[in-house]
């Protein structure tokens, strides 16, 4: 019992970290799922945008840190163009990528690309591409 009550503060703090750093009030959502609709990516993603919002609200931060979610939105705010209540998802996913770099984890290594592929690639794009998938 004691121990279920520390989980859900750690997870509470945990989302209000979240919607403090993503300056999104999660609350607002409410399932329409224009979202995952409009969303160009969303084919790829373990848990669609819209499920993202709902799994927050429920406390469940640990599912969706790790489903692929967040790795693979592109940040285009398709989402928040989208939503009737003005939520971004792309803010919220931002935030738990961030979350997850500041405490150094990489999602990918660079010392797993190629070296023929960064001695070709211009130098933008790698750092570009990158910026959400390392510290």
């Amino acid at each position: 019992m004691k121990i279920k009550l520390l989980k859900e503060e750690i997870e509470s703090a945990s989302i209000h970290h979240l919607q403090r750093i993503s300056g999104e009030d999660l609350k607002k959502c409410y399932q329409c799922g224009n979202c995952s609709g409009g969303c160009p990516v969303s084919y790829e993603m373990e848990i669609a945008p819209s499920q993202v919002m709902r799994f927050l609200q429920l406390g469940k931060i640990e599912e969706v840190m790790k489903a692929n979610s967040m790795w693979v939105c592109v940040g285009c705010l398709q989402c928040y163009s989208r939503c009737p209540k003005g939520c971004s998802v792309a803010a919220v996913l931002e935030g738990l990528r961030q979350t997850v770099l500041r405490k150094g984890e990489d999602f990918e290594k660079i010392s797993k690309i190629p070296m023929q592929f960064l001695k070709n690639a211009p130098q933008q794009a790698i750092v570009c591409g990158f910026r959400k998938f390392v510290s």
